[in-house]
């Protein structure tokens, strides 16, 4: 029986787990992230019942009740590093026993809608256009470090991105992984654009926006713009997604990401009064998770 030691699988006193500062009895079998902590209190606003309201750092979680549904909702923060942390707790309070240390016998399943904002690269995505990932490329690196990466993941439509794309080889080396098939047809309906969706690992530079440093790769975000592969094209740029849907594939978990766009890169439109889009984007998930 596999077990975790005290320096890999970090405990509080009081027995919750070490970032999240959750208990396993407070997380529901669909999980709703969002990187903007105020957003945590805004959906659980929506609830009928709530069990309980948790905050450490960034991350503060909400769990209650939604039309009989029991969600919880966390903020994670910004970045994939923030997802590796949230991603992997969640997944120990669900499937590791915190009082022996050891894997439980029987697999939990979890389902982690993450709704978010972002920005498209194709110039008819309008600012407040639903997108759901359909596939995530990840320029974060994250799911690099996990032995068995190649088995989740496109292999060939990486190899075709960083061919078209001219691929720094100074950067991590990207992955491209599905979104669960089931959620992107549930959630995502015929009012979201079914799309590919990079998580870049930084907002500036990573995404192709040059303010006082010049960029090393200029042209990036037009072959981007370019890239075709089969049938995809690439939509929009986030930043948590990608390690979502990777780390959820390796666990054997169920995930989707959905966003607002907020700005246009290629038309240099934006939309920054968009809490009334986000709110009708939550509420579309609360009715289908």
């Amino acid at each position: 029986m596999k077990t975790f030691p005290p320096s890999e699988l970090l405990i509080n006193n009081d027995g919750s787990i070490f970032h999240l500062h959750l208990k396993p009895e407070f997380l529901a079998d669909k999980v709703i992230l969002v990187g903007d902590p105020d957003r945590v209190e805004m959906i659980a606003s929506y609830f009928d019942e709530i069990e309980c309201k948790v905050s450490n750092r960034e991350f503060h979680t909400a769990t209650g009740k939604y039309k009989g549904k029991r969600l919880t909702v966390v903020g994670t923060g910004i970045g994939t590093d923030n997802i590796d942390i949230v991603v992997n707790e969640l997944d120990a309070l669900a499937n590791i026993d915190l009082e022996t240390r050891t894997e439980k016998p029987e697999f939990r399943q979890l389902t982690f809608v993450r709704i978010g904002t972002s920005g498209a690269v194709q110039p008819e995505l309008k600012p407040g256009t639903f997108v759901m990932s359909e596939k995530s490329i990840g320029f974060d690196g994250v799911l690099n470090f996990y032995a068995n990466r190649d088995a989740v993941c496109d292999l060939a439509f990486e190899k075709a991105f960083t061919a078209q794309v001219e691929w720094n080889h100074q950067w991590c080396a990207p992955y491209v992984i599905d979104n669960d098939p089931e959620l992107v047809e549930r959630i995502g309906q015929d009012d979201m654009v079914k799309g590919v969706t990079i998580s870049a690992n930084g907002f500036y530079g990573p995404q192709g926006r040059e303010l006082r440093l010049s960029l090393a790769h200029p042209s990036l975000n037009d072959k981007v713009e370019a890239f075709r592969y089969d049938r995809f094209k690439i939509t929009n740029y986030e930043m948590e997604g990608s390690a979502i849907a990777g780390l959820s594939r390796l666990m054997g978990h169920k995930a989707l990401t959905v966003c607002c766009i907020i700005a246009n890169r290629r038309v240099h439109d934006a939309f920054v009064n968009y809490k009334e889009a986000i709110q009708t984007l939550v509420e579309k998930v609360l009715e289908r998770i």
